[in-house]
């Protein structure tokens, strides 16, 4: 079973943050936060959106 990436992390804890955990996003550069090295490698791996005709 492959583990869920950086964006899909993001997305969940947005979506409890506005379903009321009282979680808080971390600021950026501070411990535990995704570094810009991080969503480069994400980037990397990401899906392209569908093209429309």
């Amino acid at each position: 079973m492959a583990k869920t990436g950086l964006y899909a992390n993001i997305h969940a804890k947005r979506k409890r943050i506005a379903a009321g955990s009282k979680e808080k996003m971390r600021k950026a550069g501070s411990k535990g936060a995704p570094t810009a090295k991080a969503f480069k490698k994400a980037a990397k791996t990401a899906k392209k959106p569908a093209k429309k005709k």
